[in-house]
């Protein structure tokens, strides 16, 4: 019953936050925005839960992210659009970078599990009911917890200039995403050549998981392109890159990819010796 017991503790943990940005939220219709956008979450993902595991298939997992993602920017932007009449550049600003993100990675990740043929971290998941829906949950979480900075920009009921705040925050995330489609590519064309062993050029030689650590500075960089907005327990949405840090390290991302590496090549020297001298997440430039 624990998995049953996490999905609800998520589902009210992420409803309470929706609660503690809201009072400075706009209206779409005469309800909180903020409101709206997380049913709207969490209902697409339980949505395309229940036929993926009826046909017993995580092909669509990333993909209802990536779905979620732009939906929600199109209820965040047309929300502000009837609300105001029109849309400022910041707001136009963070559409656009979390938009190209998830169509970037949504793409690459569908295909990816369509030409492999699985996602191995759904192997042995898939199969039980509970824990299936619990990843559908956390996936949901993941969108809220990305979101979060960006719901505060996009809900907020002042616009705000550019200044060197956003700036600043928009270079991090450039930063960010082409560290991200770098170390993807670079993984990509490495498995063409070396199937079923591990990479450890290019970016991969500076951390072992560098495609995450720029999903993590991205995000970071919308932390910081919302700083403008906030106020009071708005300031709780700076907490969102931890929360992105802890999911993909702990929960849904790095752990996973640890577990299995080192069941395929716990018992090399190389491999041993690549763990020992290259960081988990946080590169080492020098």
């Amino acid at each position: 019953m624990k998995e049953y017991i996490f999905s609800i503790i998520i589902l009210s943990f992420s409803l309470l936050v929706a609660y503690l940005i809201s009072f400075d939220t706009i209206l779409f219709f005469n309800y909180k925005l903020v409101y709206v956008l997380w049913l709207l979450i969490f209902t697409i993902h339980i949505s395309v839960f229940i036929p993926s595991y009826i046909n017993q298939t995580e092909h669509y997992y990333d993909l209802t992210g990536g779905i979620t993602f732009i939906s929600s920017v199109v209820l965040l932007t047309t929300g502000r659009y009837l609300y105001f009449g029109n849309i400022d550049y910041v707001s136009f600003i963070v559409s656009l970078l979390v938009s190209l993100w998830t169509i970037r990675l949504s793409s690459f990740l569908f295909l990816r599990v369509k030409r492999t043929g699985q996602d191995v971290r759904f192997s042995e998941i898939k199969k039980d009911f509970k824990r299936f829906l619990l990843a559908f949950i956390l996936s949901g979480l993941w969108v809220f917890t990305c979101l979060l900075p960006s719901i505060v920009v996009l809900t907020s009921s002042k616009s705000i200039e550019l200044d060197i705040i956003t700036i600043s925050g928009i270079i991090i995330w450039v930063f960010g995403f082409i560290f991200e489609v770098v170390a993807d590519k670079q993984k990509t064309e490495f498995n063409k050549k070396n199937k079923g062993r591990f990479i450890s050029t290019g970016l991969w030689s500076l951390t072992r998981h560098p495609n995450y650590f720029g999903e993590f500075t991205l995000w970071a960089g919308l932390a910081i392109i919302s700083i403008p907005y906030l106020y009071g327990i708005n300031y709780i949405v700076l907490t969102s890159p931890l929360f992105i840090y802890l999911l993909l390290t702990k929960v849904s991302g790095v752990n996973l990819l640890e577990e299995i590496g080192e069941k395929r090549w716990g018992s090399e020297k190389e491999y041993q010796d690549y763990k020992k001298n290259t960081p988990k997440f946080f590169p080492k430039f020098l």
